[in-house]
């Protein structure tokens, strides 16, 4: 039951609807049972006097000369009679339930009682509503077994209703009176309770759009503690990610400034008196390399920026890890025929058990693309002595993990340099390869949106040169959707 309808939820609505509405539902609660009670109370000391009554009326039963003989006195007849209120009556029935004396339309009760015990009952005598005492007495005979009389003494209930009334009054009325105060009460005592969240309000209202430092939870309730330590660590992460971008974009300015400076400077040297048309082509030559280096630059963020919102937006696909391998090692053949090196594709067919999983096919078509790019990239090679590098696709349907290689004849990355490749923009010194460092972080993008893990080792430990090993494991078995 709702008191107070919202569009919106309130915490100080809620509250007070579940502290009111039990309260109010109490109310005819406790007016039935007060009024059980009164009626209860009301009733003792009259059923007491009828009780007296009926067994005094008992008393005044007994044989004369061999037949049975009531005799109610003047005074006593006066005093049932006295009653302004209510009506009195009474019956006393001799053998064969013969009139003795009173009233003939009493009503008989259902069950007969041992003697001298009385019987309360309710019922009804002439259309009123009446409380009746009976009780059963033995009156001796000088010859046979003792005659039994029963006695009944019947009473309108008017002073009862009237007393029960009065109880009831006395009781309710300061109820009434106090459940307005107790409905003030709990609303200030609610206003008073929820005045740190309002407190706290204020404190996150005049923050300024900058300040992400944490909030003071000391002075916050225990109930709302642990909301202001999730607050908080959301605040941390949230400041971690804005220096992250920020680091992110000074990087990105700087990749982008060096290719753009150096087409500015071939389109001076190109335009500089005395050039002839070997100078100018040699410009032009530099110029088309920086525009491309700028482009991949362009591309790579583009990338990076969709791998790390590809998993939300998308949904995950069964994929086929080996068929999409042999999709990118085509399409990147003519590259490494250019650089003329060896490029193969060792492992699991398209279709084989094992080499399916769930996943974003374009996000790991991406993953593979920037390793074989890397790998292509820093891998010496000439007619002489080409380079190799092989992608392979690894499955093992048994521990339901698929493993995915790309293994160069490069001149590998020392170990001081494993966990720094993988930063953005970071390039290993003493190479000079184009790239702009942002193929690794794609890859660990893309891996962590598939629960994936990335390792690097020495392709041939102990050899010179050692080559490079990128490993990316990834679980088989179909996955549910993570949260956006």
């Amino acid at each position: 039951m709702r008191l107070f309808q919202r569009g919106q939820r309130s915490l100080f609505g809620e509250i007070l609807d579940w502290m009111l509405t039990p309260l109010l539902l109490l109310v005819p609660v406790s007016i039935g049972v007060t009024w059980l009670v009164a009626q209860g109370i009301a009733n003792r000391p009259f059923d007491r006097a009828l009780e007296f009554n009926a067994r005094t009326l008992a008393k005044m039963v007994g044989m004369r000369e061999g037949e049975l003989h009531f005799q109610l006195p003047e005074a006593a007849s006066e005093i049932l009679r006295a009653d302004g209120t209510d009506s009195v009556y009474y019956q006393v029935l001799g053998a064969n339930k013969h009139l003795l004396a009173g009233d003939a339309e009493v009503p008989m009760p259902d069950d007969e009682e041992p003697p001298g015990e009385v019987l309360l009952r309710d019922d009804k005598l002439r259309g009123l509503p009446v409380r009746i005492a009976s009780t059963w007495i033995e009156i001796p005979q000088a010859s046979g077994p003792p005659m039994r009389v029963m006695v009944q003494i019947a009473e309108t209930r008017e002073k009862q209703q009237l007393l029960a009334a009065e109880i009831i009054k006395g009781v309710l009325l300061p109820q009434f009176a106090i459940l307005p105060l107790a409905v003030l009460l709990i609303w200030l005592a609610l206003v008073r309770g929820i005045k740190p969240l309002s407190e706290l309000e204020d404190r996150i209202r005049e923050r300024r759009s900058d300040d992400l430092s944490p909030l003071d939870d000391s002075s916050v309730p225990v109930e709302v503690a642990p909301l202001v330590g999730s607050v908080n660590g959301l605040l941390m992460r949230l400041k971690d990610s804005l220096a992250t971008q920020k680091r992110f974009l000074a990087d990105a300015a700087h990749q982008l400034k060096t290719p753009l400076a150096g087409l500015r400077m071939q389109a001076d040297l190109a335009q500089r008196d005395g050039a002839n048309a070997e100078d100018l082509k040699q410009s032009l030559k530099q110029i088309r390399r920086s525009s491309m280096r700028a482009t991949h630059t362009v591309n790579q963020l583009l990338a990076l920026a969709r791998a790390e919102v590809g998993g939300g937006s998308l949904a995950p696909q069964n994929c086929d890890l080996a068929r999409l391998a042999i999709e990118v090692v085509r399409e990147a053949v003519p590259r490494a025929m250019d650089k003329r090196i060896d490029l193969g594709y060792d492992g699991h067919q398209p279709g084989a058990p094992g080499v399916q999983l769930e996943g974003y096919p374009t996000l790991l078509k991406e993953l593979i693309r920037n390793l074989l790019d890397n790998a292509i990239a820093y891998t010496p090679s000439s007619a002489e002595k080409p380079g190799v590098v092989t992608l392979r696709v690894l499955g093992d349907p048994f521990g339901q993990v698929v493993v995915l290689q790309v293994e160069d004849s490069g001149p590998g990355i020392s170990e001081a340099d494993r966990e720094l490749v993988f930063e953005p923009f970071y390039r290993v010194l003493g190479n000079d390869a184009d790239g702009s460092g942002l193929g690794l972080p794609i890859v660990i993008e893309i891996a962590r949106q598939h629960d994936a893990t990335v390792s690097l080792e020495d392709a041939h430990p102990g050899r010179k040169p050692p080559g490079s090993r990128f490993s990316v494991r990834f679980e088989a078995k179909p996955r549910k959707k993570r949260p956006a």
